[in-house]
């Protein structure tokens, strides 16, 4: 199993990732508690080996770039920050779609300008908007691309037909949908992006739910292991298949420091089953 995977053909990152959304205020709203435990949690990640950040600039909305350049820029060669537009925000957990192309564009330049930099390695759509041609959006994506503003176009939270026919359009780097040990309702997408060598970013990596119960499966694993479920679950996804990049996020050192671990605990073939055969 590979450590690293080659994002759009020429972006080589480890397959640990950081979820930079939980440094903001609740909600996702506003600037974090404490803003200097932000700063430090994103220096540590990049300390620990993590090049690969996923951020939006909804989240905040827009704090979370903002963030993500005060503490990293200058950024080191090797980071990828990934960012996504395609939502608005109103007030805390409020999350409208906009997927018109001058709203997209707007939005990526707001992009550009907080975290500091000429192209975004990785451009996703945050969420396809039903009211808006898909043509039109991932058209907009690739004239980015075509203008040098964008590296690679991503998509979230969508389906293999979506993600197909918004292929025919332009190339898809990547997808980030919600899936984890617990929630595997789009198998199906990581399933295609395996066979595709599109990368799939599972947003919401870590939740076990029920199946971190004492005594259970996960639980006796990671005993095993002298890991936490969670880590086991991280793990589990990084075994799934090699084009799985998880992103866990949070604004706990301890926090993150044990996520990072998950890349050096290796599960046996029958731990894997095992754990697979869990809903």
């Amino acid at each position: 199993m590979s450590d690293t995977f080659v994002l759009g053909g020429d972006l080589t990152v480890n397959r640990l990732g950081y979820g930079a959304m939980r440094l903001t205020g609740e909600g996702i709203w506003g600037y974090p508690a404490d803003r200097d435990n932000a700063i430090a949690v994103l220096r540590r990640a990049v300390e620990l080996g993590i090049d690969f950040i996923d951020t939006a600039d909804s989240y905040g909305p827009h704090v979370n770039e903002e963030l993500i350049r005060e503490a990293l820029h200058p950024y080191a060669d090797d980071l990828v920050i990934a960012t996504k537009a395609g939502l608005l925000r109103t007030g805390p957990n409020v999350w409208p779609i906009l997927g018109k192309p001058d709203y997209l564009r707007h939005a990526l330049e707001g992009s550009l300008r907080r975290l500091g930099v000429e192209r975004i390695d990785l451009f996703q759509l945050h969420r396809i908007d039903p009211e808006v041609p898909l043509e039109d959006q991932i058209g907009e994506l690739k004239k980015f691309q075509e203008e040098g503003k964008i590296r690679h176009i991503g998509l979230s939270e969508v389906d293999v037909e979506q993600l197909e026919a918004a292929r025919a359009i332009a190339p898809i780097a990547s997808v980030q949908n919600l899936y984890n040990l617990a929630n595997r309702q789009h198998e199906a997408v990581l399933d295609y992006a395996t066979e595709n060598g599109i990368a799939f970013i599972p947003w919401f990596p870590v939740a076990t739910g029920e199946l971190a119960r004492p005594g259970g499966v996960l639980d006796s694993a990671a005993k095993d292991h002298s890991a936490t479920p969670a880590q086991l679950a991280l793990a589990w996804l990084l075994r799934r298949s090699p084009v799985v990049l998880p992103i866990p996020g949070t604004s706990s050192l301890a926090h993150l420091e044990e996520n990072t671990a998950a890349r050096s605990i290796e599960l046996t073939d029958e731990e894997f089953e095992k754990l697979s055969a869990l809903s």
